[in-house]
């Protein structure tokens, strides 16, 4: 097994380096396959017109029977060299072999003995000379067929030398490919990963200085812009994530400073009282504790807003549930008769089944509840209507001004005229988070005097009249026993 070392090596790379690399490599590759491809073609084609030219060459007759008297009277003395560049033999049929002057014997094959026999034509093959030349050897028969044969030879060294020429070429030419690759592989990483290198020193800045405002110039629809473009939204997301992060901080800060001022003020009232011994008249005290729960109980409310929205905004995977939102909304208006004795409360609620989290909607359903009965006026009616998914509630208060609707949902944000009564301002925020993650709507719109006035909360939730089966309260489900 290996350990994978040159793999773990590559990957340590820079990436210019890698990609540099690389291009060498695919560009070596393929010049040497070019290369190689381009000596083999080279060569076929040599060798078919080294042949041809072998299969041209027909020696004079004259010549061959003067070689071949020659021969059979064991003398060449008087035989003149072969004509050309080549080396011509005479082949008997029993094997002898008679060479022109001047030429190195050549070893007779079956092919050459064949013709020389009248048995084929001709014969083409590849064999050494006695001096260890390597010779192409074409043999042909003559009108002598079944006696002798004619064998003209060519030493193989005029293609060795073309082909050797045209190696060292070949190479030369693929190492420059080579180098000139790798240093176009280089200039190409380098102009090409510009944008990444940007992209990675505006990072390593955020990292060191934590400055969001960073942006990156991004051209074009390729890789590296969509990849700039994406880093710009991030840090846009960041930016403003850390903003609201400090806002909430500020406006937490704020918010939970008043009652505890309060609450600290009445407690010392009341430890003064009892070190030094100056008993509070009991009406007063009375009126002390009644402030300090009070104070408590403001507290812990909006303990509760913050932790609430403290939560992420997507609800996690299996809290959703079918519930039946005439039934939840029937709930928080027993809560909010408690909270609002002295007013009359009509409603029209129609079953409607809708996928949230049960907890957070009547939290909710409570939230806009209150907001009515807080602005309502003494003896003043609250309306709430459920009909097809619109859940309406409306009171008959001051109403809201319409240059301030646009903040009502913000955390924090208190209308003006609201700033004296109880409240946070993040009943209203949890309310629009709630109903967004369950895919609804909400909006408060004021109402003119002439339909006399007030604010309607409007609720809009997907769902249905009736529960899908198996869901609780649909029809056949079975309803565990406790």
């Amino acid at each position: 097994m290996t350990d994978g070392g040159p793999v773990r090596r590559f990957r340590a790379l820079p990436l210019r380096s890698r990609l540099a690399l690389l291009t060498a490599t695919a560009v070596a590759v393929a010049v040497a396959a070019v290369s190689v491809a381009a000596w083999l073609l080279v060569r076929a084609q040599l060798s078919d017109e080294f042949d041809a030219s072998l299969r041209n060459v027909k020696v004079d007759d004259r010549y061959v029977r003067i070689l071949f008297t020659a021969c059979a009277s064991g003398g060449q003395a008087a035989v003149p060299p072969a004509p050309g560049s080549y080396t011509v033999q005479i082949v008997m049929a029993g094997g002898a072999t008679c060479t022109a002057p001047g030429a190195s014997p050549i070893p007779s094959q079956p092919g050459d003995l064949a013709v020389a026999r009248g048995q084929q034509d001709e014969a083409l093959h590849t064999t050494k000379a006695r001096d260890g030349v390597a010779m192409r050897v074409h043999t042909y028969a003559t009108d002598d067929q079944g006696i002798y044969a004619v064998s003209v030879a060519r030493p193989l060294t005029e293609i060795e030398n073309s082909m050797s020429t045209l190696f060292w070429v070949l190479l030369l030419v693929s190492g420059l490919g080579v180098v000139g690759a790798g240093a176009a592989g280089l200039w190409v990483a380098r102009t090409g990963l510009k944008p990444v290198d940007r992209l990675t020193g505006a990072v390593e800045h955020v990292a060191r200085t934590e400055d969001l405002t960073v942006r990156i110039p991004a051209d074009g629809d390729d890789e590296i812009a969509r990849l700039s473009r994406s880093f710009n939204a991030m840090t846009a997301a960041l930016a403003s994530s850390r903003d609201r992060q400090a806002q909430l901080i500020a406006d937490a800060g704020h918010e939970l400073r008043t009652p505890l001022t309060s609450l600290r003020t009445n407690i010392e009232l009341l430890a003064r009282s009892d070190e030094t011994g100056r008993a509070i008249p009991a009406e007063d005290r009375r009126a002390l504790m009644a402030s300090v729960k009070a104070q408590m109980k403001e507290l812990a409310a909006l303990i509760g807003d913050l932790q609430e929205l403290a939560r992420p905004d997507a609800p996690a995977p299996g809290r959703l549930e079918v519930v039946g939102l005439h039934d939840v909304l029937g709930t928080a208006l027993g809560r909010a008769r408690l909270r609002g004795p002295e007013l009359t409360f009509t409603q029209d609620v129609r079953p409607w089944y809708v996928r949230a989290e049960p907890a957070a909607l009547e939290r909710a359903l409570v939230n806009v509840l209150d907001n009515a009965v807080k602005f309502s006026p003494p003896g003043g009616a609250v309306e709430v209507a459920l009909v097809d998914g619109l859940l309406t509630v409306r009171d008959h208060g001051p109403g809201i001004p319409a240059d301030e609707l646009p903040y009502v949902f913000e955390r924090f944000w208190r209308s003006p005229s609201a700033r004296a009564l109880p409240g946070s301002g993040l009943g209203l925020s949890i309310v629009a988070r709630t109903v967004r993650q369950a895919g609804g709507e909400v909006a408060l719109r004021p109402l003119p005097a002439a339909e006399g006035g007030g604010t309607r909360a409007e609720i809009r939730l997907p769902g249905a009249p009736t529960p899908p089966p198996g869901s609780p309260g649909s029809p056949g489900s079975v309803v565990p026993q406790r």
